[in-house]
């Protein structure tokens, strides 16, 4: 799947055609065919891995960390990975949700995206329940907007200051919804 993520990373869902993954996985069409069922699936598949591997909530919302400081390191580490390599700026799936609500790859981004949005709102309901909504809709917010920073071509370093000044705001939503 890392190829498949590479490609769909660098030129997005629409930009891939089947010909290039199959060229670029050394098989056949019709060997793809019954392995991944089709393009949507297979992107399907490359997004569930790139969410579980990258930045990975389980790794990072561990129960005994405070919010602020787990959050905090979300968010440096996103900055980080957002915009360490030229070629794969941004997070996948924050990117492949800006699309038509029609396109099945813009549904499946967003289905992907809200898994990680509830396990944040779960890992913040654990220390204050009445700010997991807006802390959880603050976070998806600042990410999409580090992704988009990064696809722009903002350094790690900016990204970086963006995380950290953001985690003042993490903490100002916990201390006004208590």
């Amino acid at each position: 799947m890392n190829t498949g993520q590479q490609m769909f990373h660098a030129k997005g869902y629409e930009a891939v055609g089947i010909a290039a993954i199959t060229e670029t996985l050394g098989i056949t069409p019709p060997s793809f065919y019954k392995a991944f069922g089709s393009k949507t699936l297979y992107f399907e598949s490359v997004l569930q891995r790139y969410s579980k591997s990258v930045l990975a909530l389980e790794e990072i919302l561990r129960p005994e960390r405070p919010v602020v400081e787990a959050l905090t390191d979300l968010l440096e580490r996103a900055a980080r990975t957002y915009g360490k390599n030229p070629q794969q700026r941004g997070c996948l799936v924050l990117e492949a949700v800006r699309g038509n609500d029609s396109q099945e790859e813009v549904v499946i981004a967003r289905r992907v995206a809200e898994v990680r949005r509830k396990q944040i709102r779960e890992f913040v309901s654990r220390e204050n329940r009445h700010a997991a909504a807006a802390v959880t809709d603050y976070m998806a917010s600042v990410m999409s907007g580090l992704s988009a920073s990064a696809r722009e071509g903002a350094s790690v370093p900016r990204l970086l200051s963006i995380a950290r000044a953001a985690s003042a705001g993490i903490a100002e939503l916990l201390h006004l919804h208590r």
